[in-house]
């Protein structure tokens, strides 16, 4: 899931996974940041769910996946789109 508040020339996302899924460590990874796994976390909540926060320039699209333990991605499937390979970002 994607928590989105826009702003006036940025967006603030926060990546958002249900409690447990996938099992372990887990990266949003994406162009937004080079794609290099580990750098935005996905850090547990009160209520069970694991999140990351980013802040991104608006009216930009951005490339999107999740880095689970063992090499698993995973799509975001509430991305704007998908370009074959990656969820779309839209900010």
């Amino acid at each position: 899931m994607l928590e989105r508040t826009p702003r006036r020339k940025r967006s603030e996302v926060i990546f958002v996974l249900s409690s447990g899924h996938p099992i372990g460590e887990v990266s949003a990874v994406g162009d937004f940041d080079g794609r290099r796994p580990g750098r935005h976390p996905m850090a547990g909540r009160a209520d069970g769910s694991r999140a990351a926060a980013v802040v991104l320039p608006a009216g930009e699209e951005h490339g999107l996946r999740y880095l689970a333990e063992d090499g698993h991605w995973r799509d975001e499937e509430g991305a704007g789109g998908h370009d074959g390979r990656n969820g779309l970002l839209h900010t």
